[in-house]
């Protein structure tokens, strides 16, 4: 029951056992002063000089623990430990090292083909460069790589795993048809056939099908409105700003990008393994259609097949010509390193295969570029501890190198994370120093190499 009157909140009794009962006659003449009052607690109703002596007691009992309080940090002062005049001085610790290191400048002397745009980036070292200014053009079917990218933004699968299953519908399976009649790349698909995403995936990037690129953009978004107002909505967060999707398939030539916009996607999308593996197939085996070949020509058994390509994807209309995303894979002082290439709006016969040779061109030429550079050297002096009197080198405890190309700046920075008293041993932890270009981060430990001062 709730409290009534002057009840406690929470008060749980009856309105007897909050109202004392009235004073008889011959109780009279031992009821308290009105000045003394009832009081309510806890336990009910308590005289007011029983209150007055609690509380008396209560601020006897906190002056006692302020004062035992300040005698201990009076104690720990005086011996050091809460780091009062009684502990070992802290050193300053005074970064020596510059923030950047600039690599001297060189024009790598790109051979860009002669028409059409192109553009180049080596992720790791955050490196990229284009043919010259750009204005957005028909990319056929690259535009395949922003749909798998959203696809497996969405439902991203994990190595080995296939994924849930798709069931093509009469309407998808009739759009095999219709690429049939207007010369569309596809394969056949049938309805109540059912795929996996990975299959539907592997399908629409090694060759390129349309139907399936419909069929994913159906099952992801719910229609292909939908599914290509996701396919702007990504291009505008990865920065690709003169870039415009109309379809999932790129076979519209409203479907527009640059080169340059083209690896930026192609970056994000190389980022899953399931892309990766797929772009990286000659051929692709599904239900019904069977066996189909890729048609990026420079992987590894296709007919031009060259080593160090590893995908990514090639694309043909009228309106857009013909154009190549190209993976190519090197190593660099015994580092791995992916460069990416693009070219679009190539014209001739055997326009494929003459622009996968352009990319790959273009991406050889920016691998040989790539220098090992000597970050830091072991011993290299990075900051100073000092104390009056003393100040002692702060110094790497081994040596690091990054992957660079020239005229790049590396970002250096020393993290302190500890400053060492004086007494401390040489040898004393100090932080970390930090190198940082591209995807690449080396950190390297920093000490002391001598004894600070004398306690």
């Amino acid at each position: 029951m709730a409290a009534t009157g002057r009840g406690t909140t929470g008060w749980t009794g009856s309105p007897s056992d909050i109202d004392p009962p009235a004073p008889s006659a011959s109780d009279t003449h031992r009821r308290r002063p009105a000045h003394a009052g009832l009081h309510v607690s806890r336990r009910g109703w308590v005289d007011g000089d029983r209150v007055d002596r609690s509380r008396q007691h209560r601020r006897r009992r906190q002056m006692v623990v302020v004062v035992v309080v300040a005698v201990v940090a009076v104690l720990l002062v005086s011996v050091g430990i809460a780091g009062g005049p009684g502990a070992p001085p802290v050193a300053a610790v005074q970064v020596v090292l510059p923030p950047a290191h600039v690599l001297p400048a060189a024009d790598p002397k790109m051979p860009w083909p002669a028409t059409g745009e192109a553009a180049v980036v080596i992720p790791a070292v955050g490196y990229a460069a284009q043919s010259g200014p750009e204005q957005p053009v028909p990319v056929a079917s690259m535009t395949k790589v922003m749909t798998a990218n959203v696809v497996l933004h969405d439902h991203p699968l994990a190595t080995g795993v296939n994924g849930p299953n798709l069931t093509v519908s009469p309407a998808e399976a009739q759009d095999f048809t219709t690429d049939l009649n207007t010369t569309q790349a596809s394969v056949e698909i049938q309805a109540g056939e059912v795929l996996s995403e990975r299959q539907a995936l592997d399908g629409m990037l090694v060759h390129s099908a349309n139907d399936l690129a419909y069929t994913l953009a159906i099952w992801d978004a719910g229609s292909i409105p939908a599914f290509v107002a996701k396919m702007n909505a990504t291009a505008v967060k990865l920065g690709m700003h003169q870039t415009h999707y109309a379809d999932a398939s790129g076979y519209t030539p409203h479907s527009v990008s640059t080169a340059a916009d083209l690896l930026k996607v192609t970056s994000a999308a190389m980022a899953y393994p399931a892309f990766a593996q797929g772009v990286a197939m000659p051929s692709v085996t599904l239900p019904v259609s069977g066996t189909a070949l890729s048609y990026t020509p420079l992987l590894a058994g296709g007919t031009e097949s060259t080593p160090g390509v590893v995908g990514v994807k090639s694309g043909f209309t009228s309106a857009a010509g013909g154009g190549d995303i190209l993976a190519y894979q090197t190593s660099v002082g015994g580092q791995p390193v992916t460069v990416l290439a693009a070219v679009t709006s190539q014209q001739g016969p055997s326009v494929l295969v003459a622009s996968g040779r352009m990319a790959l061109a273009v991406a050889q030429h920016a691998a040989s570029s790539i220098v090992s550079v000597p970050a830091i050297a072991q011993g290299q002096v990075v900051a100073k501890a000092t104390v009056p009197g003393t100040a002692v080198p702060v110094v790497a405890t081994r040596p690091a190198t990054l992957l660079a190309m020239p005229g790049q700046r590396i970002r250096q920075t020393v993290v302190v994370v500890h400053h060492p008293r004086v007494g401390s041993r040489a040898g004393a932890m100090v932080g970390t120093a930090l190198f940082t270009l591209g995807e690449q981060q080396v950190a390297v430990r920093v000490r002391t190499t001598q004894r600070l001062g004398q306690r």
